[in-house]
């Protein structure tokens, strides 16, 4: 298949998930909104968007995730407070998340999976290769994950997926992926890949973490995908039946990431994240790094 020379300027994030692991916290509240450090998580993702050069940005969403709207729309009444104020350092940042990209959203509606909350964007992303970003990831801006696998789509053509070494005894957590070598390093030719297999099952220890760049080809073969594990619509499975026929949409790459990478859909990971980030935070970090040790050594 010919590569697809179609410059990149779309991005889907998946934003429709009740985030149960998180209660009560999420009872009122998106778990896209909750902070890590003084900003919500989500701003983290649609920000990595953004720094690749993906300037629209479509959220799906369900209900009680309208904060996730008001978040990057303007708040005039609170701009023009803290203007008042002279205070520019906060209203720098709170126009930040209004001018990353340009925002648009759609509600999922019934909420059958991954694979179906992709499929919602097929209407506004038509025909075009595009990026889908899950929000519990948040990719470290120094490793620029999303730019290299815009690369290697633009390179190939098809679809490409971040992939990530694992303990093998913890690939039952993930999508898995079987993959060839390819002439670059960080690149394999993904041939199978399996949803949260079984580790004596496994091809490989090499796990699907939450990036994407993808054909357009992958919303027919969703709309054939049969619902998978958990009664859902696995993106996995439609990606699966493209690495197994590329004639359907090209062939199907992976990135092996080694950076930076922080998990907030697990609670713990979440508060991990959320210690890593502030110690090298450099308005923070100092002052946080010595109590932290000090915490440590006298509590601990």
């Amino acid at each position: 298949m010919t590569p697809s020379h179609t410059r990149i300027s779309k991005a889907v994030i998946p934003a429709a998930g009740l985030g149960t692991r998180f209660l009560p916290a999420t009872k009122a509240t998106p778990k896209e909104m909750l902070p890590v450090v003084d900003k919500p998580a989500i701003q983290y993702v649609v920000e990595e968007a953004a720094a690749a050069g993906l300037s629209d940005v479509l959220m799906v969403t369900g209900r009680n995730k309208r904060p996730l709207e008001d978040h990057f729309d303007r708040n005039y009444e609170l701009e023009e407070a803290l203007h008042r104020k002279g205070d520019e350092s906060r209203l720098a940042k709170v126009q930040e998340s209004s001018d990353l990209a340009t925002m648009h959203y759609v509600r999922q509606g019934d909420p059958r999976g991954l694979g179906h909350a992709v499929l919602c964007a097929a209407p506004h992303v038509g025909d075009q290769p595009f990026a889908v970003l899950l929000g519990d990831d948040l990719i470290d801006p120094r490793d620029p994950l999303l730019q290299r696998m815009v690369e290697i789509q633009e390179q190939y053509g098809g679809s490409v997926i971040a992939l990530m070494e694992v303990d093998p005894a913890q690939i039952h957590l993930y999508g898995c992926a079987a993959a060839a070598p390819t002439d670059d390093d960080d690149v394999v030719a993904v041939s199978d890949l399996v949803e949260k297999p079984d580790p004596a099952d496994a091809p490989s220890n090499l796990a699907i973490i939450g990036r994407y760049v993808l054909d357009p080809a992958v919303f027919e073969v969703l709309r054939k995908t049969a619902p998978g594990r958990g009664g859902e619509i696995q993106l996995t499975d439609a990606l699966q039946a493209l690495a197994a026929d590329p004639a359907l949409g090209g062939p199907v790459h992976g990135v092996v990431f080694k950076g930076r990478r922080y998990d907030t859909g697990d609670r713990g990971d979440y508060l991990r994240a959320i210690v890593r980030l502030a110690c090298e935070r450099e308005d923070l970090g100092p002052d946080f790094r010595t109590w932290l040790r000090s915490y440590v050594t006298e509590e601990m």
